[in-house]
C-alpha cells in the first residue's frame, strides 16, 4: 500500500477542499442546504475555504472572519453535523495520513461541536449570534 503524505502545502488544502464540497454537494442530506445557500457562489466559498484551512493548519493568517454566524440560521442537528464530519475524515483519509491531517480531522471535530453546541444554545434561547 503507498505511503500517503500530509498535509504541507496550500495545493493539498485545495485538493482536499475541492474533493471534500465536491462529495458535500452530492450528499442528499447536506448537499441541499449548502447548494440552497452557496448558489452560483461556489468558487468564492472554496477560496474562503482554503485560506481558512490555511489559516487553521498552518498558522498563515490569511483567513479574516467570523465562520460561525453564516452558520447560526441554518436548519441543521447532529445528524448534519455527523454527516459533515464522515465526508471530512473520509475525504482526509482518502488523501492524507500525518500529523496535519490528524489535526485536520481533530480540528473538523471541535469546530463541528462548537458550531452544534451554539446553535442549539440560539436555538433554545430565540437569540441571535454576535457578529
Amino acid at each position: 500500500m503507498e505511503k500517503k503524505n500530509d498535509i504541507t502545502t496550500i495545493a493539498d488544502i485545495q485538493q482536499l477542499v475541492d474533493t471534500f464540497y465536491g462529495k458535500v454537494r452530492e450528499n442528499p442530506l447536506i448537499g441541499p442546504i449548502f447548494n440552497g445557500v452557496i448558489g452560483d457562489r461556489w468558487p468564492e466559498h472554496l477560496a474562503k475555504m482554503y485560506r481558512f484551512w490555511q489559516t487553521v493548519l498552518f498558522g498563515e493568517h490569511t483567513y479574516f472572519g467570523s465562520p460561525f454566524p453564516p452558520h447560526a440560521q441554518l436548519p441543521v442537528d447532529r445528524r448534519h453535523f455527523d454527516t459533515w464530519l464522515g465526508l471530512w475524515h473520509g475525504t482526509i483519509d482518502q488523501f492524507f495520513e500525518g500529523e496535519k491531517a490528524t489535526e485536520a480531522k481533530w480540528r473538523g471535530d471541535k469546530m463541528a461541536e462548537m458550531f452544534l453546541s451554539k446553535i442549539d444554545y440560539f436555538r433554545n434561547n430565540q437569540s441571535s449570534p454576535l457578529l
